[in-house]
C-alpha cells in the first residue's frame, strides 16, 4: 500500500468510526423518547440538519427491540469524537431524565 491509499484508508475508517457514534447517539434518544435532532440541535443551534444524522436516525431500531445504551457509554463515545456540546446537552437531559423518573416514583 502506499502513502495515498494509507491515508485513504484511515479516513474511511474514521468516516465510519463517526458513523457508529451518530448510531449510538440517534439510538440512546430513541430509547429515551427524545428527538434526536431535536437534541442535536439544542448542542448545535446554528448548524443546517445534518444529513449523517438524517442517516442513522432512519437506521435506529424502536426502543423495544433495542439494547440498552449505559449513559456513560454514549457520553464516552462523544467525548471520543470532540463533542464536547452535544455531550454538555446530553448530560443536561439525563439530569431532566432522572428528575423526571424521581417524581413518578414519589407519585406511586
Amino acid at each position: 500500500m502506499n502513502q495515498k491509499e494509507i491515508e485513504k484508508q484511515i479516513i474511511e475508517q474514521f468516516q465510519q468510526d463517526e458513523e457508529m457514534m451518530i448510531l449510538v447517539f440517534a439510538q440512546w434518544c430513541v430509547n429515551h423518547d427524545l428527538d434526536p435532532m431535536e437534541v442535536y440541535l439544542k448542542a448545535y443551534p446554528d448548524q443546517l440538519p445534518n444529513a449523517r444524522l438524517q442517516a442513522m436516525i432512519q437506521l435506529a431500531v424502536p426502543k423495544h427491540e433495542s439494547e440498552e445504551i449505559a449513559d456513560a457509554t454514549l457520553l464516552g463515545v462523544l467525548d471520543l469524537y470532540g463533542n464536547t456540546d452535544l455531550a454538555d446537552v446530553i448530560q443536561q437531559e439525563i439530569r431532566m431524565l432522572s428528575q423526571k423518573q424521581n417524581q413518578q416514583k414519589r407519585s406511586y
